[in-house]
């Protein structure tokens, strides 16, 4: 009778399930994120809102909305591109939105110079909800429950930028079935392995 090594296959078979657990976590996620994608979709044509001022999670995306800046308390810029395709820096102003404290994120444009510094003091804005720039490890982003914190896209852009082109769908990617393919390509590979590597020890030897 072959003899199996307790430990390693325990550690192995551990392995291998939460592999197969994380493929079918990526194949629920992507039903999750199609049924996301068509209610973006639909936001394109809903009328505009006020933008909201706690965070509220993904559902207000693409949608059209509106906020009042009462002051500009400081900048801060990303790579970007504007609506007629050129590459550069976006400023987004970081808003005083009101006497509670809460601080409204607006994309004002792109300027070809990161160092810009733009004169618009605040008013009222018209634009597109996306998210706001993340600087969290990616991983922290998979398992923090926490919403995205959103950011407005004006329409107009302040003087001497020109206007951020609008977010569109093919901004939010939606590769978890590949992810999925790959975890289950994992276990499978790692199980042919260690089958392998089994046969071999049990081989007799000369």
């Amino acid at each position: 009778m072959p003899r199996f090594p307790l430990i390693p296959t325990i550690v192995v078979a551990l392995a291998v399930a939460l592999m197969i657990g994380l493929g079918v976590w990526q194949l629920e996620r992507r039903g999750e994120k199609l049924a996301a994608l068509q209610l973006y979709a639909a936001n394109f044509d809903k009328p505009e809102m006020a933008f909201p001022r706690l965070p509220v999670g993904d559902q207000y995306l693409f949608r059209r909305a509106s906020a009042y800046c009462l002051a500009v308390i400081g900048w801060q810029s990303q790579g970007g591109r504007s609506i007629k395709g050129t590459n550069g820096y976006r400023h987004i102003a970081r808003c005083r939105a009101g006497a509670e404290g809460a601080v409204l994120l607006i994309d004002m444009g792109v300027a070809p110079d990161p160092k810009f510094q733009p004169a618009w003091k605040g008013g009222q804005v018209t634009g597109t909800i996306t998210h706001a720039p993340d600087h969290r490890p990616l991983l922290a982003g998979l398992f923090e429950s926490e919403p995205k914190h959103l950011m407005l896209i004006s329409e107009a852009a302040a003087p001497g930028l020109q206007p951020t082109a609008k977010p569109d769908l093919s901004s939010v990617p939606n590769n978890h079935l590949s992810y999925a393919v790959q975890w289950f390509l994992f276990a499978a590979v790692a199980s042919v392995i260690y089958v392998l590597a089994l046969r071999w020890r049990q081989k007799p030897k000369a």
